[in-house]
């Protein structure tokens, strides 16, 4: 729309604020990350010590100062604070430094900007920033506001500025239009899926924690997978066979980072749906991160918004191959079940372990028997060999099948139902395990 972007190496200053509240502090590290990842070329980064922000700046006006002096000697295009700036603040240091603010909502919503690559995700990251630049509007108009009186000094500097937020408005009631058909689209999917019993896992965490190179190993597909902040927008959607269990959806979803803006989670929320949807969340997480304990308290924040937080959770530590002495394993609970997967998606070491793993997870209630199928079953016997679930096979005096089945039992309720027949009629043997 009218939110042009540069194509990048814009000359930035970053400032970031050390106060003394665990809560409200941001991660400098990451705070740069996502600034590369915007493509800004960073001349300086600024620490500020402020226990108690300024309501005019967020920071001193000593500060202010010496920021406007390496501004102008450094020829920066932008400055880019670490937290959230308010409207006014916002206006009020770009009055002193003469080149555009940004901060740390509208950085990460540039960059959601660049990631986008269908339409439903441009149309997702347009409505956040419509949504946060509503109430900016009025630094795009500041040549329009006439306040004086003469020649020249006056104008519809109001009334233009109130015809762009009704634009603005019926732009955004496009938009959320747009995407309740898309809500429904994926309703309507997921219906079919679950119609075919056919269950859904879906991969969540920390930003740059590797899904899309897990979710690319596993499944053997080419996502875009980069070492870098959200490389991943767009949901993406594979069918993947587990041995002993059949076959299973699997999503790989947009990373989570601390204090992501709520207008993103939102905008994005028929996006988000798809994990608060599923059977299975695995929590990818990077076991060589210092600061793995808070990224992970961030992502339950996350999915505690979107109504996920009740789901079951395999949390998956990726990233072995960067730790020494740590071989890939299953970690169970005290029930025997597996809780957390140790591996390594670049070298591939340990996905064995994570199928199995999210097969006995989803496989609690198994079928495991032994099937009688007279000839008239025929149909019914291949399709148990279609879903390889067919352990052995023999065959009885009368020609009929002796099947040894493990699978799950939706699974095996729907096959039979098909027949028209009830599951205990075919049953000899039941539940081997």
């Amino acid at each position: 729309m009218f939110f042009e972007r540069h194509g990048g190496g814009e000359r930035a200053i970053l400032v970031h604020l050390d106060g003394q509240d665990p809560e409200a502090r941001e991660d400098p590290q990451e705070f740069q990350e996502l600034a590369i990842s915007a493509g800004a070329d960073t001349v300086a980064f600024v620490v500020v010590p402020r226990h108690r922000p300024s309501a005019k700046y967020l920071i001193g006006s000593g500060k202010v100062e010496e920021l406007r002096d390496q501004v102008k000697a450094e020829k920066v295009d932008i400055v880019i604070f670490n937290h959230i700036l308010t409207p006014s603040q916002e206006r009020n240091l770009e009055r002193v430094f003469e080149c555009r603010v940004l901060d740390r909502t509208g950085l990460i919503l540039d960059i959601f900007a660049q990631r986008a690559r269908t339409h439903e995700g441009k149309l997702q990251v347009e409505l956040a920033q419509l949504d946060h630049m509503s109430t900016r509007l009025v630094r795009g108009w500041t040549h329009l506001e006439r306040q004086g009186g003469g020649i020249g000094m006056r104008g519809p500097g109001e009334t233009q500025l109130e015809t762009d937020r009704r634009l603005l408005r019926v732009r955004v009631k496009q938009i959320k239009s747009r995407l309740e058909k898309v809500r429904s689209q994926r309703d309507q999917a997921r219906r079919g899926r679950q119609r075919a019993d056919i269950p859904s896992v879906s991969l969540v965490g920390y930003t740059n924690a590797g899904k899309s190179t897990l979710f690319n190993a596993v499944t053997d597909s080419n996502v875009f997978a980069a070492d870098q902040l959200f490389a991943t927008l767009d949901p993406t959607l594979r069918r993947l066979e587990l041995n002993d269990f059949g076959p299973i959806v699997l999503a790989d979803t947009v990373g989570f980072i601390r204090h992501l803006p709520h207008k993103l989670v939102e905008a994005f929320r028929a996006t988000l749906e798809e994990s608060s949807n599923s059977d299975l969340l695995l929590h990818v997480i990077d076991s060589h991160e210092p600061e793995r304990l808070a990224q992970i308290e961030q992502v339950m924040a996350v999915l505690g918004e979107i109504g996920a937080d009740g789901l079951p959770i395999l949390e998956v530590y990726n990233k072995l191959d960067l730790l020494e002495g740590v071989e890939p394993q299953i970690q169970r609970d005290a029930d025997g079940k597996p809780q957390r997967v140790w591996l390594s998606a670049r070298d591939g070491r340990g996905l064995d372990l994570l199928k199995q793993a999210v097969a006995e997870l989803l496989g609690d209630d198994l079928f495991v028997g032994t099937l009688r199928l007279p000839q008239r079953f025929a149909r019914l016997r291949a399709q148990f060999f279609k879903l390889g679930a067919v352990q052995s096979e023999e065959h009885d005096d009368e020609g009929g099948s002796l099947l040894a089945v493990r699978l799950p039992r939706v699974e095996f309720n729907r096959l039979v139902s098909r027949e028209g027949m009830q599951p205990l009629e075919f049953i000899e043997q039941h539940t081997l395990q």
